[in-house]
């Protein structure tokens, strides 16, 4: 007996879930969207249609790409934490060009939020700013000492290999 198309989309996002390729909260539109690509697709069946138009629903909104854990691909829709250079240099595009196909904002981060958040927080922690000679020398001539000196860069000892130890 065949399944319809609300069962086929249930175990098709069932099995998303448990591999770890939608999270939690976007399985309702995951399952939703499946349900719609599998009902277009059993009336193009239905119809006779053999070509099957190429829609990719994520295309159409951006922001739905980039979830609370997770930022999905839009070209081949695998989620990750963030789209790395790498990843983009597999379908042909780089940070700029990926984001102008999807009219993505330059200035919108291409990594799920929480990893956004907690690069801010490490940021805001470690305070590079004041660290930077130029800032470090505004201070100084401000006559305002740096709120956090940088450590001076701490010597290692050279390690040396056993046979050089047992040669000398």
């Amino acid at each position: 007996m065949p399944q319809s198309a609300l069962e086929m989309a249930k175990e098709l996002t069932m099995a998303f879930f448990e591999t770890g390729n939608v999270p939690a909260e976007d399985m309702q539109d995951t399952l939703q969207r499946t349900h719609a690509t599998l009902t277009a697709l059993k009336a193009q069946e239905a119809a006779g249609t053999t070509t099957v138009p190429v829609s990719n629903a994520l295309s159409a909104n951006w922001r739905k790409s980039i979830t609370k854990h997770a930022v999905t691909c839009l070209e081949c829709g695998k989620p990750f934490k963030q789209l790395s250079t790498n990843h983009l240099m597999m379908h042909g595009l780089d940070g700029r060009s990926y984001r102008a196909k999807y009219g993505i904002p330059r200035t919108q981060s291409l990594a799920a939020k929480t990893t956004t958040a907690r690069r801010r927080e490490v940021v805001q922690e470690l305070r590079p700013w004041e660290k930077a000679p130029m800032y470090r020398q505004a201070q100084e001539r401000d006559g305002k000492a740096p709120a956090v000196a940088a450590p001076a860069p701490a010597k290692r000892a050279r390690k040396t290999t056993r046979k050089k130890r047992s040669e000398g």
